[in-house]
């Protein structure tokens, strides 16, 4: 089986893709998104690898909302000039057409999101295309895979640390909650997941 055949037919015609948002609060429709990351996924042989990372510096949207405390939480300053930061609406264009190629080019349907603790990532990519009247959004609506949850299965863990530990993965708390940082290692996490899963035998499944 080809690399383009086989990432899809490993997880159902999606193309999984690993994010990681940081945001100015937790509410997905009146928060502002500050930094995007995401990380593009492929077979090389028969190991799932990281490929292509996105990512983004974020203007916060004109009436959207930041919470002091999560600026201090993820240390981002918001207008600081050296960010370099771009409209979200121009993000999540280019973000959404950089997924749409890697979906055509592994012969897949749609994207999934991949991320730890998903369903908040899941929902704030969701409420971007809204509010930003993107019509074209690559994702699957309301489907994602969920690390921390495969986490707890693999290696007794759900914190990310603690299960990048468990796995072998170096992990550096200085560099956590910057989206690159989290989601590169999130990517490194799940395709560990993945692969050790098939070298126990349980991929593919028995006819």
């Amino acid at each position: 089986m080809s690399e383009r055949a086989q990432i899809a037919a490993r997880f159902r015609g999606y193309l999984p893709v690993v994010v990681d948002l940081e945001t100015g609060g937790f509410n997905p429709n009146g928060d502002a998104i500050l930094e995007l990351a995401a990380v593009l996924l492929t077979y090389d042989g028969n190991r799932l690898l990281q490929n292509q990372v996105l990512h983004y510096h974020v203007a916060p949207l004109p009436g959207t909302n930041m919470d002091p405390a999560s600026l201090r939480f993820t240390g981002i300053d918001p207008y600081h000039p050296l960010r370099k930061a771009r409209a979200e609406p121009e993000v999540f264009q280019d973000f959404f057409r950089g997924v749409r190629k890697a979906v055509k080019e592994g012969g897949c349907t749609r994207a999934i999101v991949v991320a730890h603790n998903a369903a908040f990532d899941h929902q704030f990519i969701m409420s971007g295309a809204n509010r930003n009247n993107i019509k074209r959004n690559p994702f699957h609506p309301f489907s994602f895979i969920d690390t921390a949850s495969l986490a707890a299965v693999a290696y007794g863990q759900t914190v990310l640390s603690q299960a990048c530990s468990r796995a072998g993965i170096a992990y550096d708390s200085n560099e956590a909650h910057s989206a690159l940082y989290d989601a590169e290692v999130t990517a490194q996490l799940f395709c560990a997941i993945v692969n050790r899963w098939q070298d126990m035998g349980g991929w593919p499944p028995p006819e």
